[in-house]
């Protein structure tokens, strides 16, 4: 059914038809030209050619999106979604186009909409509801006579739901705290719709308290001091995350644009960020100085900036000397408690600070020895320091014994849980503290008592992308499927650069059962990382076990060597009745490991080649060792050959995995 001139397409799923009828009649009552193809069956050339042809003309573009959009990760809707977003291309940034409407609870941090759709104004009409707001919108983004800049100004506010943002740092630049209540403000006076600045694009309606923190340049000379530049600003990003009004992009996706040549409105828009703050430093003897500045994302002017020259040892009182004049020049009161908050287990020692950032970039590098060293000069210099016994802690939880001359596995796990525990001590509202504990906890198969301190960690940094996958990765574990989703998919709103976040998604996804939609994640992962290893292995059990045995074996073979694809093409090349290459593939894994070690991994291996007994034997080894991977024994799917067995129900019991 059309109407002439075709002037708003509606695109939806089948499911949502009553939906969009509503909205369609709504906008036809106000006398506006409406596409709205109402058959549940399409299809053929000729409806085909007709849908392009309707995109191709329309001036309006809106996509629905629900909880049924959710559910079909395959659709002709979504080929008309990517139909308009092509036509866009060659549209000029300041011509409304896409107007993405949603009709029910699902989030747009979460929705499985492209990118396109994230970058511009959404708007919520539930069951289809059309108010007559809403219908003046788009009488007014029709009218020839609307500029670019009256669209702007005209346009209803985003309805975002907040996300919190959270996670400490140390005795930092309160000035940032002020830099976001400089956001406010300047939204309140309606800053970037002055007729001093440039045109804005409407497509661009970024959450009004999101900021990201861009590395800062270097002018030092020396390479080799990068990471002072890059530390200072990470705490700075670190500062923010503790207001928690503010959305902070999370350090992997604000730095991935180091050393690019990419203009600040792109960041923000990839970032989806309403200010961006840059700056340098440099360092020369005992002498600093650093300059910030404020960038208004959404106009690209400068907001705020000042230069500190200072000596070295001043560097956290520079820190918050910073902060009063922004609040001064802003006209903004900082609270008290705030600058507590953002202090929590730093040090005002710069011999410390100094060292802790070195081994924050060694850990980062993969030095896990040097990041060791580093943390433990950072003690030895401030024994008070409880993010550097916090970080040493982590650390240890991810090393193996060999990687420490001189220390057992249970040594190693002895000082992980003793540094967590003492920056606890020393820092009780330090959120990585109870991270590391839960860790330790996690590691040491106390669930219990793992699940109490990643809970404590949340709701200290609520907007802390690692310490929503670290939350995520638990909870999958112990079945609660929706919380660790929610948590991954908040992570990956904060972080969408990072792999590692689409790889915590992909998991839980994986864990509850969603083969297909977790597989999607492990490609993303793959895409940000593509020497990601594991990402290739966990594809490939994502595939076997939706019995696409041919895929799940060329994901696995991508990494022969790496011991999680070994056991993922030990288990595809059984089903694949190629079983001599399955008993190579453990024969591989057995040769390299020591001893027992990897018995949790062999006991799935035989799980899955209908071996019970061998299977249970493993098991029983596993248990013995107090192997880690016995996390996953709950919800991992290579298990279920198992799960009616007396002797897996009562391991299961001896575990004693919270409801």
């Amino acid at each position: 059914m059309t109407c002439p001139g075709k002037t708003v397409f509606l695109s939806y799923a089948s499911q949502d038809m009553q939906a969009a009828q509503k909205i369609c009649e709504a906008l036809r009552a106000a006398g506006l030209e409406v596409f709205f193809d109402q058959r549940e069956l399409r299809g053929g050339d000729a409806w085909d050619q007709k849908i392009r042809h309707e995109i191709h003309d329309c001036a309006l573009f809106i996509p629905i999106v629900s909880q049924h959009t959710q559910e079909r990760l395959e659709g002709y809707f979504r080929r008309e979604w990517k139909l308009a977003i092509d036509r866009t291309h060659d549209m000029a940034e300041q011509k409304p186009f896409l107007v993405p409407v949603v009709v029910d609870g699902t989030r747009d941090q979460e929705a499985f909409v492209p990118d396109a759709f994230r970058a511009v104004q959404w708007t919520r009409l539930p069951g289809g509801d059309t108010p007559p707001v809403f219908v003046e919108r788009l009488r007014r983004l029709l009218s020839p006579e609307l500029s670019p800049m009256s669209a702007t100004s005209g346009a209803m506010r985003p309805m975002r739901e907040p996300v919190r943002a959270t996670w400490r740092s140390k005795p930092v630049l309160l000035a940032f705290v002020a830099v976001f209540a400089a956001l406010a403000y300047l939204v309140a006076d309606k800053f970037w719709i002055s007729k001093q600045l440039a045109p804005i694009s409407v497509a661009f309606a970024p959450p009004p308290h999101s900021i990201a923190v861009l590395p800062f340049v270097d002018l030092s000379g020396d390479k080799e001091q990068e990471y002072f530049s890059d530390g200072l600003a990470e705490e700075l990003l670190n500062s923010l995350s503790e207001i928690s009004e503010l959305q902070v992009a999370a350090r992997t996706s604000a730095f991935s644009f180091k050393g690019k040549d990419t203009d600040i409105r792109t960041i923000a828009r990839k970032l989806n960020v309403g200010a961006v703050l840059e700056g340098s430093v440099r360092r020369s003897g005992n002498t600093v100085r650093v300059t910030t500045q404020l960038i208004n994302a959404v106009t690209g002017f400068q907001v705020w900036s000042h230069t500190y020259d200072r000596d070295l040892g001043d560097l956290l009182k520079l820190e918050t000397e910073i902060a009063g004049a922004v609040a001064s020049a802003l006209k903004v009161n900082l609270l008290g408690d705030v600058a507590t908050k953002i202090e929590v287990g730093g040090t005002r020692n710069p011999a410390a600070f100094d060292a802790y950032l070195q081994a924050r970039r060694a850990n980062r590098s993969g030095d896990e020895q040097g990041s060791i060293a580093g943390f433990t000069d950072a003690i030895h210099l401030d024994s008070t320091f409880a993010l550097a016994f916090a970080w040493r802690s982590l650390v240890y939880s991810n090393i193996l014994a060999e990687s420490v001359p001189g220390l057992t596995l249970h040594q190693i796990s002895e000082r992980q849980e003793s540094d967590a525990r003492e920056a606890i001590k020393l820092a009780p509202e330090l959120a990585e503290g109870y991270g590391a504990l839960g860790r330790f906890a996690e590691n040491a198969l106390e669930f219990a008592q793992a699940h109490e301190a990643y809970e404590r960690a949340l709701a200290l940094a609520p907007g802390n992308a690692t310490v929503l996958t670290m939350n995520s990765n638990f909870l999958s574990a112990m079945g609660h499927f929706e919380e660790a989703i929610s948590a991954a998919r908040r992570a990956v709103t904060l972080d969408p650069f990072n792999g590692n976040s689409h790889l915590i998604l992909g998991t839980a996804l994986l864990l509850a059962r969603h083969y297909q939609e977790a597989i999607s994640h492990f490609a993303e992962t793959i895409s940000l990382d593509p020497q990601q290893p594991e990402a290739y292995a966990l594809r490939g059990k994502a595939y076997y076990l939706l019995a696409d045995f041919e895929n799940s074996r060329s994901s696995c073979e991508h990494n022969p060597e790496y011991g999680a694809s070994q056991k993922c093409l030990a288990i595809v090349y059984n089903k694949l009745g190629r079983r001599t290459d399955a008993e190579g593939e453990l024969a591989k894994m057995k040769s390299a490991s020591s001893g027992d070690a990897s018995a949790y991994d062999y006991a799935q291996i035989y799980a899955q080649w209908g071996d019970r007994a061998k299977a249970l034997e493993c098991l029983d080894t596993a248990m013995r060792l107090r192997d880690p991977g016995l996390l996953d024994l709950k919800t991992d799917p290579l298990w279920d050959p198992l799960r009616s067995e007396a002797r897996f129900q009562s391991v299961m019991r001896e575990l004693r995995f919270p409801d």
